[in-house]
C-alpha cells in the first residue's frame, strides 16, 4: 500500500518538565507521595530525562491527579475526538483528498474508552460517509500504530481502489495515576497527549512510498512488566525496570528474522517508537550502526506520545531526507503485551 499523507497534531497546552514540577508541587496529591517517591519526582522533572517539553489535552491538567475516573474518561471522550480530527483534518487536504472520498477509517488508542469507539466520533465530526468501515483497535498499547497500518493493507488488498485513513491518537493525561509505585511515577513523567493521521491507498501517491512486510512478535509472558491495569477504575501503568531490555530485545529479534528473509534491499535506516530516554539507550546499544535521531528528537519535542509517536518520528524522519531505490527503511514499535511490531517503508 502506498502512503498519500501524513500528518500530526499536538494539543495547543505545552509543558517543560520545570513547569510539570512546579505544577505536582502545587497537588494536593504530592502531600500522598512518601518522600523517596518526591524525590524520583523531582530528579526525573527537573533532570536530562530527554524530554525538554510535553502537550496535554485534558483541561486545567493542574487537577488531572484528583479528577474522578467518570471526569477523566468524561475528558478523553471529549479530547481524543477533538485531536484525532485536527491530524485527519490536516492529512485529507495534504492528499487532495476530500471527506466523501473515504472509505474506510481505523483508529487505534489505548488511553480510554468508547463504546462505539472514537471512531464513530471522528467520523460524525468530519463528515464522512455513512456507509465507511470504521474500526477501533484498542488494547495494543504505545505499539498499536503498525498493526494499525496492517490492517489498513488487509482493506486495500480486499479493495485496492480504497481510500483508507488511519489515526492513531492518545490522551495520555486522561490515564495519569499517581502513587508510590516508580513505575507508575516514571509514566507520569514521561506520557504526553498526540495524533497521528496517514491516508493510504493502492495506488502510489507523492513520493511514492510504499508500506509492507509487516512483521508482528507477543510475548505473553512478560505480559505484566508492560500494561494497563483498573485501580479505583482508573487507569494506572505498570512499569517495569526491564522495559528498556526487552524492548532492545524484542526489537532485535525482529530484525534478525526481517534479515534472514533475504529482501533485496539492505535496510538503511531504522525509525523507532520514542519510548523513553533509557528505551532509547538500550535500542542504540542493540542496534549500533542505526542512529535513532528522529525517535530522540521525538522525545524531547513531545514526550512518549504512546501510539502516534513512531508515526512523529516518521513525519521528523520525512523531513530531512527520504528513503531511496538503494535501501528502505524500517518503522518498529513496542508496548503493551509485551510486544513489538515491524513493517518496511520505501519508495516504489
Amino acid at each position: 500500500m502506498f502512503l498519500h499523507s501524513l500528518a500530526t497534531a499536538v494539543p495547543p497546552a505545552t509543558f517543560t518538565q520545570a513547569q510539570c514540577w512546579e505544577i505536582i508541587q502545587r497537588s494536593p496529591a504530592l502531600a500522598r507521595l512518601s518522600r523517596r517517591t518526591q524525590l524520583i519526582l523531582r530528579t526525573i522533572l527537573k533532570g536530562d530525562s530527554g524530554i525538554a517539553t510535553r502537550h496535554f489535552a485534558v483541561p486545567e491538567i493542574e487537577a488531572v491527579f484528583d479528577l474522578t475516573s467518570d471526569q477523566l474518561n468524561a475528558a478523553f471522550r471529549a479530547e481524543a475526538p477533538r485531536l484525532a480530527g485536527r491530524a485527519l483534518t490536516e492529512a485529507l487536504a495534504r492528499a487532495g483528498v476530500v471527506v466523501g472520498e473515504v472509505d474506510a477509517l481505523l483508529v487505534c488508542t489505548c488511553t480510554g474508552y468508547l463504546c462505539p469507539g472514537v471512531s464513530s466520533y471522528v467520523a460524525e465530526q468530519l463528515g464522512l460517509r455513512t456507509d465507511v468501515f470504521l474500526q477501533d483497535l484498542v488494547g495494543l498499547g504505545c505499539g498499536a500504530a503498525i498493526p494499525m497500518l496492517r490492517a489498513a493493507a488487509a482493506v486495500l488488498a480486499a479493495k485496492p481502489d480504497a481510500v483508507v485513513a488511519c489515526v492513531a491518537v492518545e490522551v495520555c493525561s486522561a490515564a495519569f495515576y499517581l502513587d508510590d509505585d516508580p513505575g507508575v511515577i516514571i509514566s507520569a513523567c514521561l506520557f504526553s497527549d498526540g495524533a497521528a493521521a496517514s491516508i493510504w491507498r493502492g495506488t502510489p501517491g507523492p513520493g511514492g512510498f510504499r508500506c509492507g512486510h509487516f512483521d508482528t512478535l507477543h510475548l505473553p509472558a512478560d505480559r505484566d512488566r508492560l500494561r494497563f491495569e483498573q485501580r479505583d477504575g482508573k487507569l494506572r501503568n505498570l512499569l517495569d525496570p526491564a522495559v528498556p531490555s526487552l524492548a532492545a530485545g524484542a526489537v532485535s529479534r525482529l530484525l534478525a528474522a526481517e534479515r534472514a528473509r533475504g529482501h533485496p534491499r539492505p535496510l538503511r535506516r531504522i525509525i523507532a517508537h520514542p519510548g523513553g530516554r533509557d528505551v532509547l539507550d538500550a535500542l542504540e546499544a542493540a542496534l549500533p550502526e542505526f542512529p535513532l535521531t528522529a525517535s530522540r528528537r521525538v522525545l524531547r519535542e513531545c514526550g512518549n506520545m504512546s501510539s502516534p509517536s513512531v508515526l512523529f518520528a516518521l513525519e521528523t524522519a520525512l523531513r530531512d531526507g527520504r528513503p531511496d531505490a538503494d535501501g528502505d527503511w524500517w518503522l518498529v514499535s513496542f508496548g503493551a503485551g509485551f510486544s513489538a511490531h515491524a513493517c518496511r517503508f520505501g519508495v516504489a
